[in-house]
């Protein structure tokens, strides 16, 4: 507890009260701090750097000449104990100035201090009865939400910037180390869970899990219950990152400090309110190496490290505390009544000399805002003051009301450049320095700056971090990674386990033509219908066109077999006309026969036009062109068939078959066939034509270039009438097959209608079960298996003999054979 003391002689020295506590008084402005962080008897060398701070502004600014002229500070000092019990002692006896209790009175000779500074966990207990008497009190922090309630503490204000940026600044440096499964250590006070809750909601909104909680008593009573199952929580947890947090008067720097050799392998990122670094046992260091710590960004305050290096206890000489504490860091020995007086000290001892962990050089956050808190009341004061000159004199018994209007809306910049500013309802976001806990000096630590966040920067660029900088606990080589499950590469999704928290998951690799092109996607998505994914699903390519081209080995194949079939065909068309006077060829009608030949070349030929780079041309001449020729074909094959029959009957009723027979009558079937499919085609051309399309899933990673149709069912029309011509040719020749004729051809055309139609009812299932080039080539191949079947079954027996057999191709002896043939077939007819 510490009050400022305004005296208009000289300057004052300490006022040291060797009570429990601690306290600052000023004679008109009181200051009160809660200094001690002790949970033990101990004395806490570090926390005395508190009253330094306080005995630096208070100096500098008696020395200013345009601050407070003429006029002096000066302070008292009193302990504040962490108890319920003995926190209101010391301000019972500052206020009474008694050691007996006794309210409403007061016994000191001095004037009376018009301002407190105190830590905000001593303020919310001390709040209340300081704010009967409307004392001003001003808090070193860390910044408290429930003090800025000016209904309930309208005396109170708070040094310390609004700390709700550390929640984002914590999770900004998960991201940075992309550490997605963190536990969490927080003290159980209600600034602890107020905290635990933000950060969790900061968490969430970017993805982080917690793996554990663990709320740390604010008590030794609750403590000891606790204890263990924390430690083995924390030690169990597969989390490496562990966030501390706690407020000054928590427990959890006592609770950690059993476990020291236990933690190496964790990375610890904790606040500058729990000062770990300050244990005596340098054996914290190896639990604690490598922490990151979240401080309050300050600038340097010129002549402060100067300050501590030449501070000593002879240039304090009333001051206890300083001698208590140069006895105990340089083993001095303490003499006389007051236990003030030293010897046997080094003759360089100095602050500077000792340990880091025994106490630091640098300012503190709570130092530094003890010193604004200092220059905040002085700068209240000489306005104050000045408005006394201007408009009447200041009732000293009211100097507490009198200070408030100039304190709420205080705003300076300090000697060290930074704003300061007491109205909390425009107090800014904190900025913070990022410090690191070093080996260094070995065996002990010291904490070194190692980067920054501030919320006041576009949102990319607030954190700054130097990792090279950065020393990891002891063992650790490389930055440590903290995740539930290992990230899923590119080309996996990340699928959830049941139960488990969202960082918790396994990888599924995405499906056909779907991609994950960067880590941990939720899910796959699909290409363009113009791209593809490769095989490792983690890019999309363009396809390449294609189609059934010349140069392909499917098409090359196809193509050869059309051209040969055609060269037999041309062949067997010269064969014919070479021995178009021979019996054989004269009796299965010539004329006929070479309609067939040129038609079965065009059924060949035709195929070609399924075979290269798809056009408008080739698409609608494609299933014209063969509809048309193999009609051709087929209605040649049905006047063959037809003629046969006719034939025969010549020989029997006589007259009328032989008239139709040499009428012509069979022969007119080819163009009124041939017409009937030509109208089918004109019909399908003038409605849907064939059209160029793309088939892009087919063939993978292919576009395929096709020839649509258009209209199917016309498609189909065409086949069907193509199929009847068949059929009608099938049963025709299969009623002539036994005729009794040397050279009938009817069981020959039999079986070529046979394999045609064969051909053609296998096709359909197979044509509706493929895609792409693939259906192109089952259309060629059938209209290639079906042309040979024709050119094979009628014509390669006929060459057969004229080529080969020639004394078979003759008439001698045929009409006895062919009387004889009649006579057993009128036989079994009667």
């Amino acid at each position: 507890m510490t009050g400022l003391i305004v005296n208009h002689q000289v300057p004052r020295s300490p006022v040291i009260h060797d009570q429990p506590g601690i306290c600052f008084s000023l004679s008109w402005l009181v200051m009160v701090v809660d200094l001690s962080l002790c949970l033990s008897c101990r004395f806490q060398s570090k926390n005395y750097q508190y009253a330094l701070a306080l005995v630096f502004a208070i100096e500098e600014i008696n020395k200013n000449p345009h601050l407070l002229p003429n006029m002096t500070l000066g302070f008292g000092l009193y302990n504040v104990m962490h108890s319920p019990m003995t926190v209101m002692e010391n301000p019972f006896i500052w206020l009474a100035g008694l050691e007996k209790h006794v309210p409403n009175y007061t016994c000191r000779k001095q004037s009376k201090s018009v301002a407190v500074i105190s830590e905000s966990s001593t303020a919310v207990q001390m709040g209340t009865l300081l704010e009967l008497y409307k004392i001003p009190q001003l808090t070193l922090g860390p910044f408290e939400p429930l003090l800025s309630d000016s209904g309930q503490f309208p005396s109170l204000y708070q040094m310390t910037p609004k700390d709700t940026s550390l929640t984002h600044g914590m999770v900004s440096l998960m991201l940075h180390f992309s550490w997605t499964w963190v536990g969490l250590a927080i003290s159980d006070l209600p600034k602890g869970i107020q905290f635990m809750s933000d950060l969790k909601a900061e968490m969430q909104k970017n993805g982080i899990c917690v793996d554990f909680v663990e709320l740390i008593p604010a008590t030794l009573e609750s403590l000891s219950s606790l204890q263990n199952s924390a430690h083995i929580q924390i030690i169990k947890s597969s989390a490496n990152v562990e966030i501390l947090f706690c407020v000054t008067e928590s427990l959890i720097g006592a609770s950690f400090q059993s476990w020291e050799q236990l933690m190496t392998w964790k990375v610890w990122v904790t606040t500058s309110q729990w000062d770990f670094a300050s244990s005596e046992k340098p054996f914290l260091l190896y639990s604690f190496h490598g922490t990151l710590i979240f401080s309050n960004h300050h600038s340097e305050i010129s002549g402060f490290k100067n300050f501590l290096q030449t501070a000593n206890p002879s240039k304090y000489p009333e001051d206890s505390y300083f001698s208590k504490l140069w006895s105990l860091a340089f083993n001095c020995s303490v003499t006389g009544a007051s236990c003030k007086t030293l010897q046997n000290c080094p003759l360089n001892a100095s602050l500077e000399s000792l340990p880091p962990h025994y106490f630091d050089m640098s300012m503190s956050d709570g130092s530094y805002n003890i010193y604004n808190a200092v220059y905040a009341v002085a700068h209240s004061v000489h306005e104050m003051l000045l408005q006394e000159l201007e408009m009447q004199p200041v009732n000293k018994c009211d100097a507490f009301f009198q200070l408030h209007p100039f304190l709420k809306n205080l705003q300076f910049t300090n000697p060290a450049g930074d704003l300061v500013n007491l109205n909390h309802k425009r107090n800014l976001e904190a900025e913070y320095d990022i410090l690191n806990f070093w080996n260094f000096p070995y065996g002990y630590g010291r904490k070194v700056k190692v980067g920054w966040f501030s919320p006041y920067v576009s949102h990319g660029q607030q954190l700054s971090l130097s990792e090279n900088l950065i020393e990891w606990a002891t063992g650790i080589t490389e930055t440590p990674r903290s995740v539930c499950s290992v990230s899923c590469s590119p080309g996996f999704r990340k699928t959830p386990l049941e139960g488990k928290p969202a960082c918790c998951f396994d990888c599924t690799l995405c499906p056909e033509n779907e991609i994950s092109n960067q880590t941990d996607m939720d899910q796959c998505v699909n290409c363009p219908d113009l791209q593809y994914a490769n095989t490792e699903r983690d890019q999309c390519f363009h396809k390449k066109v294609t189609f059934l081209s010349f140069e392909d080995p499917l098409g090359m194949t196809l193509v050869c077999t059309a051209l040969c079939f055609s060269v037999l065909t041309v062949v067997f068309l010269g064969v014919f006309v070479k021995h178009r006077d021979t019996p054989i060829v004269k009796a299965n009608n010539r004329c006929l026969s070479y309609i067939l030949l040129i038609a079965l070349i065009f059924c060949f030929l035709c195929s070609l036009l399924f075979i290269g780079h798809p056009n408008t041309t080739t698409c609608v001449l494609q299933q014209t062109t063969f509809g048309v020729v193999f009609t051709l074909a087929v209605s040649t094959v049905l006047a063959k068939t037809i003629t046969v029959l006719l034939a025969f009957k010549v020989t029997v009723p006589g007259r009328r078959m032989r008239q139709w027979l040499l009428s012509g009558v069979p022969n007119s079937i080819i163009p009124i066939c041939s017409l009937i499919q030509l109208a089918l085609c004109g019909i399908w051309l003038g409605t849907s034509p064939p059209f160029i399309d793309t088939d892009a899933h087919s063939e993978h990673g292919h576009i395929i270039l096709v020839c649509n149709k258009g209209s199917v069912t016309a498609f189909y029309c065409v086949l069907g009438y193509l199929g009847s011509l068949a059929l009608a040719s099938f049963t025709v020749a299969f009623l002539a097959r036994n005729l009794p004729d040397k050279f009938n051809e009817a069981k020959f055309l039999t079986f070529s209608m046979l394999v045609f139609c064969s051909v053609w009812v296998t096709f359909l299932p197979v044509y509706q079960s493929t895609k792409g080039k693939v259906m192109v080539a089952v259309e060629v191949f059938s209209i290639l298996c079906s042309s040979a079947g024709l050119l094979g079954c009628i014509f390669v027996p006929k060459c057969y003999i004229i080529l080969f057999r020639p004394e078979k191709n003759a008439l001698k002896g045929l009409r006895d054979r062919i009387v004889s043939k009649e006579t057993d077939v009128l036989k079994c007819s009667s």
